[in-house]
């Protein structure tokens, strides 16, 4: 880990706690030049799982095309970056438990969707509407009926 001030190699660690959320470990370090102290943040990364397209093509997995997605549906909505982090973890998450490493992008988008669904409504039915493909009123109709029944 290279000394955000000097540039410097060489760091020790000082400290090392769970992040807030448990996700995540959080490393309080000290660069052994200049003295500057820094935290970083280490995490799980889904490594080499690729998502199958509905044309059959295959694409290595990234998080952040799928936090891109999210965020639009929550454009103008209220969350913190720590709800964001937590919502992302757990999508992560059920990628995770499947234990693939392929995963259909469908698989993906019910996922998000799911915990979309607890985490912001609007958000959810923004997403559930490209990812779905609305095509008129009605469809739109039916998905906002399942969520009030629920």
């Amino acid at each position: 880990m290279h000394c955000p001030v000097c540039n410097n190699r060489e760091t020790s660690v000082v400290d090392t706690r769970p992040a807030e959320d448990g996700l995540a470990i959080r490393r309080r370090r000290e660069c052994d030049r200049c003295h500057y102290r820094f935290s970083t943040f280490e995490e799980i990364e889904l490594l080499d799982i690729f998502v199958v397209k509905e044309d059959g093509s295959r694409e290595s997995y990234t998080r952040e095309k799928m936090e891109r997605g999210i965020v639009r549906s929550l454009t103008k909505r209220a969350y913190t970056k720590e709800q964001f982090h937590r919502l992302v973890h757990a999508v992560e998450r059920d990628i995770q438990k499947k234990k693939n490493r392929e995963v259909a992008s469908k698989v993906i988008g019910e996922i998000v969707m799911k915990h979309l669904r607890t985490f912001d409504t609007v958000g959810y039915i923004r997403f559930a509407s490209v990812y779905r493909d609305f095509k008129d009123v009605k469809t739109f109709e039916r998905e906002l009926k399942k969520l009030v029944k629920k």
